[in-house]
C-alpha cells in the first residue's frame, strides 16, 4: 500500500487539470464529483496508506519513494521524492481528510455561482500543494509546494474579483507572505552553501555534526526559516493579511485556517526541529513570537464585529499556541494542538458560513441574535466548536492539546513561568471572545429583522458539520493528561520523527495545580462571557461610555495599529514613487536644460545663421528625448515586443556577421 504514496498529491493535481481543461464544458454535477472525488481518493489513500504504516511500520519507521530526478546539474540532483514518516503521514491525513469536508460542503454553498468550476480547481491546486509541502524529501521540492500554496492563497482570496476590496485582499496576502518567503528562501540557500545538500534529513545529520550549539551559521538559518514560518503562519510581525484574508468564500478559509496555508509555518519549523535545537536563542525567540502573538490576536478577536474576522483572529492565537509548544520543545505537543486545531477551526467556520448564508451575507454579530432556534443543527456544531476552541475540561479535543501545551510550556527544559502565564492568559481571552460570539449570534433577542425564510443547509453541509464536530469532542482522547489514565497514543506515535519533550519540573502537585488552573480559565472565560454580553450587556455597554476603554477597544480593532504603522513605513513610500510620473521629471530637466542653453546663446551677439544652428541643435534634442520618452508607457507588453524584437535583430546581425566571415 505504501508504494501508491505518489497518488496522495497526484490525485487532487490531476482534479485540477480535468477542472481547468474542460471545467467550462461540465455541468456543475460533474464538476462537483471530479474536484470532490479526486480528493475524496486521495483521503482515502491516504487513510490506507496511515493503517498500512501503523500496522506493518517500514524500517525506520520511514518510508521513501522516488519518482524520477528533477534537476541534474553539476553535482546537484534535488529529485521529486515523497517522504513518509509519522510527522508527514499526521498532516497528510488531516489535510486530506479535512479538505475532502470542505470540499463535500463547497458543492451546496457554491452552487451557483458563476465560477463554480474556477473554485474547484483552485481549491484542489491547494490541496495538492500542500500535499507537496508536508511530503517533499528535501527543501526545493518543500519550496514548490510552499510556493503553491502561496500562488493559491491570493487565488481563492480575490475569487471574487470584480468586488476591488478582495483584489486588495488578496494582493496584500501575498505581498506579505512574500516578506517571509524571501527570507525562507535565502535560509535554504544558507544551508545548501555551507552544507552541501537541501534533502532534508542529510541536511539535518550534517548541521548536527558540523556546526555546535549556539553556531552563527546555525543561528542565521533557524532566524531565516523562522522568517518563513511566521509569514505564512500569520505570527508576529507577518500576520497582518490573515484578517483580510476573509474576503474570500468561507470554504476558503476554512480551508486555510484548519488544513493547508496556515499551518505550513508549524509543520516547517518541527521538519527542521534539528536546526533550532542548534540555536537556542531562535528557539527561544520561537516561543516569545508565539506567546506574544497568542495575547494580541486574542486581545484583537474580543473586538471585531464580523464573525468571520474574530475566528480569524482566533486562528492567529491559536498558532501562537503551536509557537509556544515548538519554541519550548514540546514538538509533539505542537503537533497535537495542530491536529485538534484543525478539526475545531474548519467546524467554526463552516457553521459561520451556515449563519452568514442563512441571513443573506450578514457578517455583523451585533446583527444577529437567536438563532439556536431557526438553525438548531448550527447551533449545536458551532457550540461544540467553540466549547473546544475555549478547551471546555474533560469532553473536548481542545482541553487535551492546549492543556498538554501549557503544562509543558511550565514542566520543559525550555519553558518558565512567564510562558505559561501567557499561554493561561490567552485561555481566559479564547473562552470570553468565543463565547461571546456565541451568546450574541445564538442567544437573546433578534436585534435586525430576519429574513422571511431563513435559509436551511442541506446534507452536504450538515454531514461535514456534525463529522468535524464529532472529531472536536473525539480527537483528543488519544492523549490525556496522568490524572485522566496518562494515555500518550500521539506522542509515543509522533516521537518516530520527532525527539520526545525534555521536562525538568516533573511533580504531580504542580501538574494538578496547573490543571486546575486551566480548568478554572476555561469555565471561568465562559461564566464572565454569559455575564457581560449576554446577562448584564448593559454593563459593559457603560463601560465602553469612558473614553480610555473605547480608545482601546478601537487600538484592539485596527490589529494594534499595525496596518497603519506599515502603510506610513512602506507602503505610502512606496506607490508615492511608483505613482510618480517620470516622464514629466525628465521632460522638465531636459526643458530646463535646453531653456538655459537658448538663453546663453541668444545674449551672446551672434548672427542669425549661428542662433538658427544651436536653435536647430536644441530643438532636434528636444525631438529625439520626447520620441524616447514616449516610449516609456509602463506597458509591459511593449516593453516585451521590444525586447524581443531587439534580440531578433542582435541574433540577424549576428548570423550575418559570421555567415559573412565563413
Amino acid at each position: 500500500m505504501l508504494s501508491l504514496l505518489w497518488l496522495i498529491p497526484t490525485l487532487p493535481l490531476a482534479g485540477f487539470l480535468l477542472l481547468v481543461l474542460g471545467g467550462n464544458h461540465l455541468g456543475h454535477r460533474s464538476i462537483a464529483m471530479i474536484g470532490t472525488g479526486s480528493v475524496a481518493l486521495s483521503a482515502l489513500v491516504a487513510i490506507l496508506i496511515g493503517i498500512d504504516f501503523i500496522t506493518a511500520p517500514p524500517p525506520g519507521f520511514v518510508f521513501r519513494q522516488e519518482a524520477w530526478t528533477w534537476i541534474a546539474v553539476a553535482g546537484f540532483s534535488p529529485g521529486i521524492v515523497f517522504y513518509l514518516d509519522a510527522l508527514s503521514l499526521v498532516m497528510v491525513v488531516v489535510v486530506t481528510v479535512i479538505s475532502f469536508l470542505i470540499h463535500l460542503y463547497s458543492t451546496e454553498f457554491m452552487s451557483g455561482d458563476e465560477g463554480y468550476a474556477r473554485f474547484f480547481a483552485y481549491m484542489n491546486l491547494f490541496v495538492g500543494s500542500m500535499c507537496i509541502l508536508v511530503l517533499a524529501d528535501n527543501l526545493l521540492f518543500l519550496y514548490l509546494g510552499w510556493e503553491g500554496v502561496g500562488l493559491c492563497s491570493y487565488l481563492l482570496i480575490g475569487f471574487w474579483y470584480r468586488d476591488p476590496a478582495n483584489g486588495r485582499a488578496a494582493r496584500k496576502a501575498f505581498i506579505v507572505t512574500r516578506v517571509g518567503d524571501t527570507a525562507m528562501a535565502i535560509g535554504f540557500f544558507l544551508l545548501f552553501t555551507h552544507l552541501g545538500t537541501l534533502d532534508i534529513q542529510p541536511l539535518m545529520q550534517r548541521a548536527t555534526q558540523e556546526w555546535p550549539v549556539g553556531s552563527e551559521l546555525a543561528i542565521l538559518a533557524a532566524a531565516l526559516l523562522l522568517g518563513g514560518a511566521a509569514g505564512k503562519s500569520a505570527q508576529l510581525p507577518l500576520q497582518t493579511w490573515l484578517p483580510d484574508a476573509m474576503a474570500g468564500p468561507t470554504p476558503v478559509s476554512a480551508l486555510m485556517h484548519a488544513a493547508t496555508m496556515v499551518t505550513a509555518g508549524v509543520y516547517l519549523i518541527a521538519r527542521t526541529h534539528a536546526l533550532f535545537v542548534l540555536a537556542p536563542a531562535v528557539q527561544f525567540a520561537v516561543a516569545a513570537v508565539g506567546a506574544l502573538t497568542l495575547l494580541l490576536a486574542g486581545f484583537s478577536a474580543l473586538a471585531q464585529n464580523d464573525i468571520k474576522r474574530v475566528l480569524a483572529y482566533s486562528t492567529i492565537s491559536q498558532l501562537g499556541y503551536m509557537f509556544l509548544a515548538l519554541g519550548v520543545g514540546a514538538w509533539s505537543a505542537a503537533i497535537f494542538h495542530l491536529v485538534t486545531h484543525a478539526f475545531f477551526k474548519a467546524l467554526l467556520f463552516l457553521s459561520a458560513g451556515v449563519v452568514i448564508m442563512s441571513l443573506h451575507e450578514e457578517h455583523d454579530i451585533f446583527r444577529m441574535g437567536a438563532l439556536r432556534k431557526k438553525l438548531p443543527v448550527t447551533f449545536w456544531t458551532f457550540l461544540i466548536g467553540s466549547a473546544s476552541l475555549a478547551a471546555l475540561p474533560l469532553v473536548t479535543a481542545g482541553f487535551y492539546s492546549k492543556d498538554l501545551i501549557l503544562w509543558q510550556a511550565w514542566s520543559s527544559r525550555g519553558g518558565n513561568p512567564w510562558l505559561w502565564a501567557a499561554g493561561w492568559g490567552g485561555a481566559i481571552l479564547t473562552g470570553l471572545y468565543i463565547f461571546r460570539v456565541v451568546f450574541l449570534v445564538f442567544f437573546g433577542e433578534a436585534r435586525t429583522v430576519a429574513p422571511p425564510e431563513i435559509r436551511r443547509p442541506g446534507r452536504r453541509i450538515t454531514v461535514p458539520l456534525i463529522v468535524l464536530a464529532a472529531f472536536s469532542v473525539v480527537g483528543g482522547w488519544i492523549e490525556t493528561p496522568s490524572f485522566l489514565g496518562n494515555l500518550t497514543l500521539f506522542s509515543d506515535f509522533i516521537q518516530h520523527a520527532l525527539p520526545p519533550t525534555q521536562v525538568v519540573h516533573d511533580s504531580k502537585n504542580d501538574e494538578i495545580v496547573l490543571e486546575l488552573l486551566a480548568i478554572a480559565a476555561s469555565l471561568g472565560s465562559i461564566a464572565l462571557a454569559y455575564l457581560l454580553f449576554l446577562r448584564y450587556p448593559a454593563f459593559l455597554h457603560g463601560l465602553m461610555l469612558v473614553p480610555a476603554l473605547a480608545s482601546i477597544r478601537k487600538l484592539w480593532h485596527f490589529g494594534w495599529g499595525f496596518d497603519s504603522f506599515y502603510e506610513f513605513l512602506f507602503v505610502r513610500p512606496y506607490l508615492w514613487l511608483a505613482h510618480a510620473d517620470q516622464r514629466d521629471v525628465i521632460d522638465d530637466l531636459y526643458r530646463m536644460s535646453f531653456s538655459c542653453t537658448l538663453r546663453c546663446l541668444q545674449k551672446i551677439n551672434r548672427h542669425d545663421l549661428i542662433d538658427n544652428l544651436y536653435s536647430g541643435l536644441a530643438g532636434l534634442c528636444l525631438f529625439f528625448h520626447r520620441t524616447l520618452s514616449a516610449t516609456q508607457s509602463g506597458q509591459v507588453r511593449r516593453y516585451a515586443a521590444a525586447i524581443a524584437a531587439g534580440s531578433i535583430g542582435i541574433i540577424f546581425v549576428g548570423v550575418f556577421a559570421w555567415s559573412s566571415l565563413h
